[in-house]
């Protein structure tokens, strides 16, 4: 039989003590998970993307990296381009000189293959990735298929090394989640 509580009761220690544990334990895991948001996100993305005037600008969400913005998504940002397949892009070899590809790569099937279309097009890639201290991407598994393994949010033409979230994708099949156009 549960036991009926009266409001103006008092609340015994051990009865809030697991809640207070818990508060005192994940508390901090989600003020740093929340910060790491904030830093990534909103604080350096937009850091490069005002560093200069970008020839090319293939990143998440409506943002204007100054000349063309490219996504698998209808974005309201001047002069864009959607991509149909990530794969093939509809550009010249070498037409722009500066690329910036913005929390994208992370979200692809095959990142290396990207990465080489990226650099079929363009003289300098400045990749921008949800750096390994980053635990909101990584625990992002409605979207992200890769996290990579490196302590930088950007990199100038390279690719870093990174692990696919292979139980993530196991989840998003079998409870049929779906992130894509």
């Amino acid at each position: 039989m549960r036991k009926k509580y009266d409001v103006n009761s008092k609340v015994h220690f051990l009865e809030v003590f697991p809640f207070i544990i818990i508060l005192v334990i994940y508390w901090p895991l989600i003020v740093l998970m929340l910060s790491a948001q904030v830093i990534v996100y909103y604080i350096l993305k937009n850091y490069y993307l005002e560093k200069r005037k970008w020839d090319l600008n293939f990143s998440c969400g409506n943002t204007d990296g100054g000349d063309i913005n490219a996504d698998i998504l209808k974005r309201y940002v001047p002069n864009f381009v959607l991509i149909k397949d990530i794969y093939n892009l509809p550009f010249k070899d070498k037409q722009f000189t500066y690329t910036l590809c913005s929390h994208t790569i992370e979200h692809v099937d095959y990142p290396e293959r990207f990465y080489k279309e990226l650099k079929r097009i363009s003289k300098n890639i400045v990749l921008v990735v949800p750096p390994i201290w980053d635990l909101s991407a990584l625990l992002n598994m409605k979207e992200h298929k890769w996290h990579f393994l490196t302590f930088k949010t950007m990199h100038m033409n390279n690719i870093p090394k990174g692990i696919k979230l292979t139980p993530w994708w196991w989840l998003r099949e079998k409870m049929g989640w779906y992130a894509g156009p």
